[in-house]
């Protein structure tokens, strides 16, 4: 096996915890990345020379290797073990088989990611360590799970980085183009073959959970609505009426198809178009809702997105403040690992100033359970939501 050595004091993340290693941080001189397949596995060493573990490497990015093991080479009892043990920790939690399964870094499987819809798992690959254990993933899924399908859908952008090839095939069994789930109660269905990453986005489920007890008899605007999970469920919990706002036509489709399932098409608006342009025309035709979820795709990717990503988290939260009923409540969200979730409050706490609006935070949330954190790692922590309830007075 190749062996990688680190520069003097590069370590040090990694023995508090952290995974990944940079090729910057990496002694090419005694170690050259040059010539590794994409994939492989290497022992890694500190600038001693003493072993700090094991890794999956890819020589061509600037993670240059992920830490899969401390104690001896990654080996397919190890990968059984680790996907045992995500399962373990979602069965402990959620009464019904609809979660994601694996989390990547989270569970000891970097580039992993296993979304379960019922009898379904669809999976996603972003890592040639991951790739090159593709066969062995489906077999212990199908010997752990005993799923009736199994769908790769590796054709997302997360593949591109590595180089991967993009590739959406049934591994499995047989999986329908709409797969059918539960989320809080709630019967949904998840276009796994043509949505957005898996189907579906479950880290909102537990925020989700909070909005449905706060709905009933309430008209509601659903922003970068998607399949309508927040919207749907909305309705499903005694919404008088969902609006749901998508750029994407076949995305408001699928908000249909679940509002129908729900019973509860009649009560579902759906508007095709940019949520700026959307919430500008409804702002000008004097509309107003009960609640508003503000819960749009990352707008800073990258730490150069900073400022503009910024700029439009404060613009759209003020346009969702103006369509604001009195004693109305905002859901105002971020995926952008890079926006901490206090500056969002600043963001909220400055757009109520800035419309002479009064708002208090009520609530606060974070990712699912079944999107676990590691605690050494703060990049997978990047979910956050805000509960801010606009007063009927002005408070000093």
């Amino acid at each position: 096996m190749q062996q990688l050595i680190l520069n003097p004091r590069a370590e040090r993340r990694l023995k508090l915890g952290h995974l990944w290693i940079y090729s910057n941080e990496v002694d090419t001189a005694r170690s050259p990345l040059k010539g590794l397949k994409p994939g492989s596995q290497c022992e890694i060493l500190d600038s001693k020379e003493k072993s700090l573990g094991y890794a999956l490497v890819n020589p061509n990015q600037l993670i240059c290797a992920r830490l899969v093991s401390r104690k001896g080479p990654f080996t397919s009892k190890m990968l059984k073990r680790r996907l045992e043990s995500a399962l373990s920790m979602r069965e402990r939690y959620f009464p019904h088989p609809s979660y994601r399964m694996v989390y990547g870094d989270s569970d000891g499987l970097p580039g992993l990611v296993v979304d379960r819809f019922g009898d379904y798992l669809v999976v996603q690959i972003s890592s040639w360590g991951m790739e090159n254990l593709v066969q062995e993933i489906v077999d212990a899924l199908v010997t752990l799970v005993n799923p009736k399908g199994i769908l790769l859908r590796n054709d997302h952008q997360g593949r591109k980085v590595e180089e991967l090839p993009d590739l959406c095939e049934v591994a499995h069994g047989e999986v329908p183009k709409m797969a059918p789930f539960e989320e809080n109660g709630v019967p949904l269905l998840a276009p796994v073959y043509e949505g957005q990453k898996t189907g579906w986005f479950y880290d909102h489920r537990e925020n989700r959970a909070r909005l449905n007890q706060w709905v009933k008899g309430q008209r509601v605007l659903d922003l970068f609505s998607y399949a309508g999970g927040w919207g749907v469920q909305a309705l499903a919990h005694g919404a008088r009426e969902v609006t749901c706002v998508d750029a994407s036509g076949q995305a408001l489709d699928w908000c249909d198809e679940n509002a129908a399932l729900n019973n509860r098409q009649a009560d579902l608006i759906t508007i095709q178009g940019k949520a700026v342009d959307a919430m500008k025309e409804l702002i000008t035709a004097g509309e107003r809702y009960d609640a508003i979820v503000l819960d749009p795709p990352a707008f800073i990717k990258r730490r150069k997105d900073q400022k503009s990503g910024e700029a439009a988290y404060r613009h759209i939260n003020e346009l969702a403040l103006r369509l604001l009923e009195k004693n109305g409540l905002l859901v105002s969200a971020s995926c952008s690992m890079h926006l901490e979730s206090d500056t969002l409050l600043e963001i909220l706490r400055g757009a109520g100033r800035h419309l002479d609006k009064s708002i208090s935070i009520i609530g606060s949330g974070g990712q699912g359970a079944d999107h676990p954190i590691h605690p050494s790692i703060p990049e997978t922590r990047y979910l956050k939501a805000h509960f801010a309830h606009l007063s009927g007075t002005v408070t000093v």
